[in-house]
């Protein structure tokens, strides 16, 4: 049978992913489907996990690994002509569907113009909608005929606006165990296990480490003074930042009890192994809730970012961090489990004297981890099984469907 034929057993799949969290995606995804289609044909962009699970990478996914608006306006007419020609390639090759994989800039309009050429189109990720222009998810539902949600309050939204969208779980729910080894992280740390200990996580990028650094290391020293005996941990993304902490542990004019511990990645470790967390607002904080770690997030964007933000109305939410939203969504929120210091309120004063009310306070902490707890179970469709596995399922329940010609 052509490869361009719709078939149940040997499908022909296209996926793209632009950067190593969709790759990890994809290789769930592809893994899964392949026990489903174990002789399907696997096609688009995608790393080495997708590769090992049989995939054709037309190109290096490289070339989609872009970060920050000034290097993608730099490469926006060589991205513009790869789009342009893998669409063309798609369309030639009329697989039976395509899955755009985050990477929204980019998947988004390559998948409207394969749907308007007939294609069926999957995206795998959700943009915020919940934060930003819940009016996107119309814009979203012109380019996939179904949307793949990490959190379970999307589907709602998208509903509202006539998109088809499935909550298929968050692979990190996955990867994370109910109760985390705190034992075992402190070991691996060299942290003894009858201390207090603080993790400090003021971002992985260079920017974020510019504008939060001296604040988050202050807001500690300041923690540090009133708590003896505690040891602080930070973890460094990479040298890059690891030489930028040391700069600005050098400069915060503190005495130190005893001075952090700054260790070459190992962020889930500084979490498991701490007691309370103080952290930047995005995705670690998901992994300090499944840590089960009771928290302090803060962040600051630059001055003009945030008022363009304001004015137009872009931001439709009052909270920031996962957890909340999460907790908001599920009914937990009251309290809200996480303290947040955004912009001119997170100050290194504000940042000590929530994590410091949490040292303080074992009966909190005790009903955060609870909260954690049942978010955790909230974020996976199955407690037995996978995110790739629900995802494989909506992709198969949508394959099976006969393609309109």
């Amino acid at each position: 049978m052509p490869l361009n034929e719709v078939s149940p057993n040997a499908p022909l799949i296209a996926v793209i992913a632009g950067e190593e969290s969709g790759d990890q995606l994809g290789g769930d995804l592809l893994a899964a489907l392949r026990q489903r289609y174990p002789q399907a044909r696997f096609i688009g962009i995608g790393g080495k996990r997708m590769q090992a699970q049989g995939l054709e990478s037309w190109y290096d996914m490289a070339e989609l690994s872009l970060f920050g608006l000034a290097e993608v306006l730099r490469h926006l007419p060589r991205l513009l002509r790869l789009r342009k020609e893998l669409t063309a390639r798609l369309i030639a090759a009329r697989p039976d569907v395509v899955i755009g994989i985050d990477a929204p800039d980019f998947n988004l309009g390559l998948e409207r113009r394969l749907r308007e050429a007939g294609l069926r189109t999957v995206h795998y990720v959700s943009p915020s909608v919940w934060a930003w222009r819940e009016k996107r998810a119309e814009k979203i539902g012109r380019s996939a005929d179904r949307v793949l949600c990490l959190f379970p309050m999307e589907p709602p939204i998208y509903a509202r606006h006539g998109v088809d969208a499935r909550f298929v779980g968050h692979p990190l729910a996955d990867r994370f165990p109910m109760v985390g080894d705190r034992a075992g992280a402190r070991d691996a740390l060299g942290l003894p296990h009858d201390v207090p200990v603080l993790a400090v996580l003021p971002g992985s990028r260079g920017s974020e480490i510019e504008r939060l650094g001296a604040i988050f290391l202050d807001a500690a020293a300041r923690v540090a003074a009133a708590i003896p005996g505690l040891r602080v941990v930070v973890p460094a993304a990479n040298a890059r930042v690891r030489a930028q902490v040391q700069a600005l542990l050098a400069q915060v004019g503190r005495h130190w009890p005893v001075p952090p511990q700054l260790i070459d990645g190992q962020a889930h470790e500084a979490m498991l192994a701490a007691d309370v967390v103080l952290l930047a607002s995005g995705t670690a904080t998901l992994e300090a809730m499944l840590a089960k770690r009771p928290m302090v997030v803060g962040y600051r964007v630059s001055p003009v970012s945030y008022r363009i933000a304001r004015w137009l109305r872009m931001l439709k939410t009052d909270i920031y961090s996962l957890p909340n939203v999460l907790a908001r969504a599920n009914g937990l929120d009251r309290p809200l489990p996480v303290a947040e210091r955004m912009q001119d309120d997170c100050t290194a004063a504000h940042l000590a004297d929530d994590t410091l009310a949490l040292f303080n306070d074992s009966e909190r902490r005790g009903q955060i981890v609870a909260t954690f707890e049942a978010l955790h179970r909230a974020l996976r469709v199955d407690l037995h099984g996978h995110a790739g596995d629900a995802a494989a399922d909506a992709v198969e329940e949508l394959l099976e469907r006969p393609r309109a010609r």
